[in-house]
């Protein structure tokens, strides 16, 4: 099980009052811990300048964008498209 590094990522999902976004972040986040790299959500690579990080999907509007350094996952955002 990989530990997962937060940075103040709750708190604006939190804020939007939808909980539903909330539940599925929370179940992403715990399948991430196990196996960062497939699963739910249509884990992907992204690409150019955001090589190195993987997206996936939360609901239409929102990714789970991450990175995996030295057995830690990194959530790099939860809200909109790679921003």
């Amino acid at each position: 099980m990989l530990p997962i590094k937060l940075k103040k990522i709750l708190p604006p999902i939190k804020k939007t009052g939808n909980k539903a976004v909330l539940n599925k972040l929370l179940n992403l986040l715990k399948e991430l811990s196990e196996h960062p790299f497939t699963g739910t959500g249509k884990p992907e690579p992204l690409k150019h300048s955001l090589s190195g990080m993987w997206s996936r999907r939360i609901n239409k509007e929102h990714r789970l964008v991450y990175e995996v350094k030295e057995s830690v996952v990194f959530i790099l955002s939860v809200k909109g498209h790679y921003e």
